[in-house]
């Protein structure tokens, strides 16, 4: 960073000690902070962005799902199918279950439909990645400054990476029952480990979850932040209320939603995307409050708190389009 730099946006953060460090003063600056700012950042519209892309990459992903849980065990695309319906509400969730069974019909195309699926849902998870970039960069209150040619390894490494984490926690989902025992046969493991992960994996698998957003909020924005905690405040809180909220969503649906009524045959597909767009509202909300943990150490640190962006850039290139990276 270079002195111009600091100048403008103070020393670089000092998070040792993790945000345990904040007083309580702060702390209460920090809750209150990330309410103002979900409303001022104008969150759930980045979130109805977010579900746009989200709805292109799903079905290319359950494309490529399918071809691989039916490689693993014909009955393992049983399990995602009940695994879904106990995540999601009923009617929503009834449009990937029909993908699923309509995938499944078509076994014998399963290798060229896998292919299509890879290349799609690379695509389409891509873009969701660089509207979650400029998302982020809203949030932390900076100016997109990385050049093109470092912005686009960084979105194909982050897809890349966000795709092979949800590939693991999917296979990770269906790995109960029969085809739990039969990867356990598989890996050499007796039947008390396999015992131990039937309890044991709904915890992994958030944390997986979680080290999921605590990258994506790590390497989306374009601010200068600590070195990468494998699982952020706002990362757990982003699982917390995503489940919390799926859960009310659904009671609410399956007891008091009329959507069927107002919205006739595409009743399910309402469900659905207000599902989706939820589910992306939790996600920017833990991006939002890692963000404002960073602006309470950094007011700690002596720094005004209505000065923004709060948080040096990791490359400001666009500052001067004349002049070398500083």
């Amino acid at each position: 960073m270079s002195s111009e730099t600091a100048v403008r946006h103070g020393p670089a953060l000092d998070w040792s000690g993790g945000p345990a460090r904040l007083n309580w003063r702060s702390w209460w600056g920090v809750l209150r902070r990330t309410v103002t700012e979900f409303r001022a950042d104008n969150v759930t519209d980045w979130a109805a962005a977010l579900t746009y892309y989200s709805v292109l990459s799903v079905f290319p992903g359950i494309i490529v799902l399918t071809a691989l849980l039916g490689a693993l065990s014909p009955t393992a695309t049983d399990e995602l199918v009940t695994s879904i319906r106990e995540i999601g509400p009923g009617s929503g969730t009834q449009l990937l279950v029909d993908a699923i069974g309509e995938l499944r019909g078509a076994s014998s195309l399963a290798g060229p439909m896998a292919l299509f699926g890879v290349a799609t849902s690379l695509w389409t998870a891509s873009g969701y990645i660089g509207a979650f970039m400029r998302a982020a960069n809203a949030i932390y209150e900076v100016e997109e400054g990385r050049p093109l040619w470092k912005t686009v390894p960084v979105r194909v490494g982050l897809t890349a990476a966000m795709v092979v984490l949800i590939a693991v926690t999917a296979v990770g989902v269906v790995a109960t029952g029969g085809v739990a025992r039969r990867v356990g046969d598989w890996l050499g493991l007796g039947p008390t480990a396999v015992a131990v992960w039937e309890v044991a994996k709904w915890p992994v698998l958030a944390v997986l979850v979680s080290l999921a957003f605590a990258l994506l909020y790590w390497v989306a924005p374009n601010a200068r932040q600590p070195g990468f905690r494998w699982l952020s405040p706002g990362s757990v809180l982003a699982v917390l209320v995503w489940v919390l909220a799926s859960a009310g969503f659904a009671f609410y649906v399956a007891n008091f939603g009329s959507y069927n009524k107002v919205y006739g045959s595409l009743g399910g597909v309402a469900v659905f995307l207000v599902w989706v767009w939820i589910s992306n509202v939790a996600v920017l909300l833990g991006a939002e409050f890692d963000a404002e943990l960073a602006r309470g150490r950094r007011i700690e640190q002596g720094l005004p708190p209505d000065q923004e962006p709060f948080l040096p850039p990791r490359d400001d290139w666009d500052d001067d389009p004349d002049a070398a990276p500083r």
